[in-house]
């Protein structure tokens, strides 16, 4: 997959800028930092670094989604920031839409993932050797085939809110890894960081910064 990579080329969309972190809206085929190989060198961080050259890593978001990243823009605030991802204190909201409409119009998944080795970079559930991974969803709109949803991960594991998705029987739309048939057909992966709430890293305060869904 990634040897077709073809990032778009969206102007940099900044939700917030202060003296200690940068937030932006990251659109979705962009990777979060550079892969290997110079075909997989434009990436988001490299493109908030021509601009804000301080800009440092925080998080990541998979390649497929879009929605609001942060980047600490010195040293104690990617430390901050770091703790609060770490410790789960950051609080993270998406909006995705999904193939079928969940029974339930409110749960949570809690499902161990581990990675698929033979079919990296897959996850899988793993009740066995699996780390902890829980996820709460509400139903927010049902679109008859579909249905949109608001997911609240607790947990930070990798393709985490696209496998418990699949786990219920719903794949994410555009889901490259885990949609199969019509789910699949979808111009991209219909998942978004919408909202993000942190302490911030100067002061303490709760922040929370927005991005609306672009479908």
């Amino acid at each position: 997959m990634e040897k077709d990579y073809t990032p778009p080329d969206d102007p940099l969309v900044i939700l917030h800028e202060d003296a200690h972190v940068l937030l932006v809206d990251k659109p979705a085929g962009l990777l979060s930092v550079p892969g290997k190989g110079a075909h997989l060198a434009d990436c988001l961080i490299a493109r908030v670094q021509a601009a804000f050259p301080d800009a440092l890593l925080v998080h990541r978001l998979d390649r497929d989604t879009s929605g609001v990243m942060i980047f600490a823009l010195t040293a104690h605030a990617q430390r901050h920031l770091g703790l609060q991802f770490e410790k789960r204190m950051t609080r993270k909201t998406y909006v995705a839409r999904v193939w079928g409409v969940p029974k339930e119009k409110t749960g949570t998944i809690d499902a161990p993932l581990i990675v698929d080795w033979p079919n990296r970079p897959r996850q899988m559930i793993c009740h066995e050797t699996g780390k902890p991974a829980q996820t709460e969803y509400r139903l927010l709109k049902n679109e008859g085939e579909t249905a949109r949803l608001r997911l609240m991960p607790r947990t930070g594991r990798s393709h985490q809110l696209r496998v418990h998705m699949l786990s219920l029987g719903h794949p994410i739309l555009g889901d490259p890894f885990y949609a199969t048939g019509p789910a699949r057909d979808f111009p991209r992966l219909m998942l978004h960081s919408e909202e993000l709430r942190f302490n911030h890293p100067e002061g303490g305060h709760s922040t929370k910064i927005r991005a609306k869904a672009p479908f």
